[in-house]
């Protein structure tokens, strides 16, 4: 049985290219329509480049804080 977290990874893959969806639509389609913030979270965790976290926006279409943080890079 797949995770809510898998649920929305998968879900959030799908979404095609130019296409948007919003937090709280991924967590409803993922089966808890309550947990928008929760897909939020995880999206703002995301550093994998298969799942485009860029695609998910809030309701009133805003990024809403969407920054994902920089790697430092080691000196040599």
């Amino acid at each position: 049985m797949k995770t809510f977290s898998d649920k929305v990874r998968d879900i959030v893959r799908k979404i095609p290219k130019g296409k948007t969806m919003t937090y709280e639509g991924v967590a409803a389609k993922a089966g808890n329509p309550k947990a928008a913030r929760a897909v939020g979270a995880m999206m703002r965790a995301n550093y994998d480049p298969s799942t485009p976290c860029h695609r998910v926006i809030a309701s009133d279409g805003s990024m809403r804080g969407y920054v994902r943080p920089r790697r430092r890079r080691t000196q040599p």
